[in-house]
């Protein structure tokens, strides 16, 4: 009995220190590190320029505040075509190949070449002036593909109206643009119906790049009292060569661009090129959240505000009338 009394008391210690020794050995678990996904983002930006180049910050600062900040939460591989199309192509498919959750596309060219190489991969556009008539969706209410975005369509008849109000008897307007970008071309067709409403003749140039933008600009001013430049990427990026003949012909220049007027355009009528930018990143995050592109309306950044340059305006003796420069953001170079 006595033996009996001890084995079990035995058994009952080695079960304690059993225990014990399995819930000693017993791996402790580490919280559960939750990694957030890092977003992946590609960009294809037409050329450099201020106009652009403001674009694309507007975008990175809003994402930014956003949650999605570069190198931490996002990760961007930005593209710059530098007005080549054959670099269009080709870093549209870098972009596409390599993935990314979003794409984003800086001007109409862009978007295009973008969209040439994905219908599944979301594409933002980030400044399109007519994407339905550029072929890029079925309408801005809702695009019913892979694409969305933000339009910076400019008010052209508010332009030809404060034209004639600063330009003492205007009667003959020249149009400057590039006639290989359909936003620009489609601009000029609108404007010229406008200004005939508005008792303007109007005389249209168009150029094929940068290498003949003074040549052609120097026929125009000769034979016109002003000139109205739509939101043309390719004037944009050579201002100082069309304002350096214009400047010699004492003809002011009308674009539709803050970073064209403080170029050395006198006034114009445009849309904040950093907000385009803060718009598409909204947009960016929207889809980003779930939202489908083809469901998602287009923004319109067109409010239509009055910059002036009024340096330039003095130079070419301009007396700008008070009730415009009231609600208007002088942008004169520092």
């Amino acid at each position: 009995m006595m033996k009996k009394t001890v084995l079990a008391f035995g058994l009952f210690i080695l079960a304690v220190l059993g225990i014990g020794y399995v819930t000693q050995q017993k791996p402790v678990q580490q919280p559960v590190q939750e990694t957030k996904k890092i977003v992946k983002v590609g960009v294809l930006q037409l050329l450099s320029h201020p106009a652009l180049d403001t674009i694309y910050k507007g975008i990175t600062d809003e994402l930014g505040n956003l949650g999605y900040v570069d190198g931490k939460t996002m990760q961007i591989d930005f593209q710059n075509a530098q007005a080549d199309q054959s670099n269009l192509v080709s870093m549209s498919q870098k972009l596409v190949s390599e993935k990314p959750d979003i794409l984003i596309g800086i001007t109409t060219p862009a978007t295009a070449s973008l969209a040439n190489a994905t219908k599944e991969i979301p594409i933002i556009m980030g400044g399109i002036t007519y994407p339905v008539q550029a072929g890029l969706i079925t309408s801005e209410e809702k695009p019913g593909n892979n694409i969305t975005g933000v339009s910076d369509r400019t008010p052209i008849k508010q332009q030809l109206e404060l034209m004639k109000k600063v330009v003492p008897n205007l009667k003959k307007i020249g149009i400057l643009y590039t006639a290989s970008e359909d936003n620009s071309t489609r601009q000029v067709e609108e404007a010229k119906e406008l200004a005939k409403a508005l008792d303007l003749e109007v005389v249209v140039k168009s150029i094929s790049n940068t290498n003949d933008i003074e040549q052609v600009t120097e026929g125009l001013a000769s034979d016109v009292q002003a000139i109205f430049v739509p939101i043309d990427n390719t004037v944009a990026s050579a201002m100082a060569t069309v304002v350096k003949v214009t400047d010699k012909y004492k003809v002011p220049v009308f674009p539709s661009a803050d970073t064209m007027v403080k170029d050395g355009g006198v006034l114009g009528i445009g849309v904040d090129q950093y907000k385009i930018g803060v718009e598409t990143a909204k947009v960016v995050v929207a889809v980003l959240n779930g939202v489908e592109p083809k469901e998602k309306a287009i923004v319109l950044a067109n409010e239509g505000v009055v910059y002036i340059n009024e340096t330039k305006a003095k130079a070419l003796g301009i007396d700008i009338p008070e009730e415009i420069k009231a609600k208007a953001i002088i942008v004169d170079k520092e």
